[in-house]
């Protein structure tokens, strides 16, 4: 009833009011009328789950969003211990060079190799207090992949590129050919590393040439809210959880609406991480699989990175089969990202761009 309230007060378009009232409040109950829908069982073999670290696609539930079509909904359908995986290659192997992080555009070269060497014992040693200073992986706050985007003029280019992870690339081919989407190219990625006083501000993902292929976003670590909107900010969004292992998919209509992240909510458990994260990987992974495991020293660092931290991939498509970027004019396609600050709304710094979820 008061967020219903909100909508109608003047001052402030019906997102932005929704998005304070979301972070200033914990949101206990959230109502939205689900759906089931249909997935394409057949375009993902079992083996390829499997291999992905994905349970056989048989087993996935899958919601729509009245209202929303083309937002997909899959609560973990990950392997146990799978999870691990990715929690691992975003904290340890994808930050580092040739892959771009906001630390790269802020620190000399030499302060930011292996970011991972320099934070691990650091973390290990981490105690509750919040006046500890805090590690270079806890200063993260996005890496990109693949085709790098630009956050001076909101573009990818051709000649600001790197190889896109091979692991990553296999794991969201099958998410999106299991959503009906087969042939979807991973060639861009922007990862978010959220703290309990991060947010994301309200924005479109519009940046990607080909829009009619799907945005895919996987949650690992502690819960936030979600909000999806409209075509125009003038609309009320829908709120929603995101729990550790949940995959959403935006397409057709719902590829271009606006959303954002108000807030980062500890584990609804109650327990330092959510139970899907305490389940060890199988020590018999099928041939061919991109999970690797993980030594219990390095899942140990992961493990107390999370207790405060949420982390959120968002995997695209930016170009069409055989399409090629528009000639550009006067700029090398590497332009600076904006501030640690900007890029994250938190307790001190309320002002930011529109950024990308």
């Amino acid at each position: 009833m008061a967020a219903a309230a909100l909508t109608r007060e003047g001052g402030e378009d019906a997102f932005r009011r929704l998005f304070r009232f979301y972070r200033q409040r914990d949101a206990s109950v959230l109502f939205f009328q689900v759906f089931r829908s249909q997935l394409s069982i057949s375009s993902v073999s079992d083996q390829d789950a499997y291999r992905a670290g994905l349970q056989p696609v048989s087993q996935w539930k899958a919601y729509g969003l009245s209202g929303y079509p083309g937002f997909i909904f899959i609560p973990n359908p990950f392997l146990p211990g799978c999870q691990r995986h990715w929690v691992k290659q975003c904290l340890k192997l994808y930050p580092e060079k040739p892959n771009v992080c906001n630390l790269h555009l802020h620190m000399a070269p030499e302060k930011t190799t292996d970011l991972w060497g320099q934070s691990k014992e650091q973390l290990r040693r981490k105690g509750s207090s919040k006046w500890e200073p805090r590690s270079l992986l806890e200063k993260l706050r996005w890496v990109t992949l693949g085709y790098h985007y630009n956050w001076d003029t909101k573009k990818y280019s051709a000649n600001h590129h790197t190889p896109f992870p091979s692991d990553l690339a296999f794991l969201s081919e099958q998410v999106a050919a299991a959503c009906g989407f087969r042939g979807f190219q991973a060639q861009a990625g922007i990862l978010n590393y959220y703290h309990f006083d991060s947010s994301l501000g309200i924005h479109v993902d519009e940046s990607e040439l080909d829009h009619s292929r799907p945005l895919l976003s996987f949650s690992f670590g502690q819960s936030s809210i979600f909000l999806l909107g409209g075509l125009k900010r003038e609309e009320a969004p829908t709120a929603m959880f995101m729990h550790s292992g949940d995959i959403m998919v935006m397409s057709g209509f719902s590829r271009l609406l606006y959303h954002a992240v108000p807030r980062v909510l500890p584990n609804p458990e109650g327990t330092a991480l959510p139970s899907c994260l305490d389940q060890a990987l199988s020590s018999d992974l099928p041939a061919g699989s991109v999970i690797e495991h993980s030594s219990d020293e390095d899942w140990q660092v992961c493990a107390k990175y999370l207790q405060s931290s949420r982390i959120n991939m968002t995997i695209r498509q930016v170009l069409a089969e055989g399409q090629k970027f528009p000639e550009e004019s006067g700029t090398n396609g590497k332009g600076q990202a904006p501030s640690e600050d900007s890029y994250h709304e938190n307790s001190k710094a309320k002002r930011h761009k529109p950024n990308r979820v």
